[in-house]
Parts: structure tokens; sequence; C-alpha cells
């Protein structure tokens, strides 16, 4: 994870998740499974982030 545009008090990010939970779902679901395990950072002032949400064998693939 890192903060976009750097500086203290951040609250835009981009996110790469490498997961085999992620087999099978689609985009949006990937994407709710992070927001939900950030609720308590998005109720505290997260305000956006950027997803990248891919299985293992999708990064494998990615590489050849």
């Amino acid at each position: 994870m890192r903060a976009a545009g750097g500086g203290n008090g951040e609250t835009h990010f981009t996110i790469n998740v490498v997961s085999e939970a992620f087999q099978g779902k689609s985009t949006m679901e990937r994407h709710r499974m992070i927001y939900s395990a950030l609720s308590d950072e998005l109720a505290a002032g997260l305000h956006a982030l950027s997803l990248k949400t891919k299985t293992p064998a999708e990064i494998q693939q990615s590489k050849q």
C-alpha cells in the first residue's frame, strides 16, 4: 500500500492485494471484501482507494 501524493494525513491510497480468497470472485466482489476489511479506517477518514486485486494464478499468468 502506498499513499498517492505522499505527505502526512493522506487519505488517498493505492493498494495491490494478491489472495487465493479472490478465486472465482468478480472484481466488484473482491473490492467489497477489501472495503469490508477496511471499514474502521474508512469510517475514520480514509477517503479514496485505488484497488488492484488478483489471485496468485492471475499474477503468474501476467508474468508469462
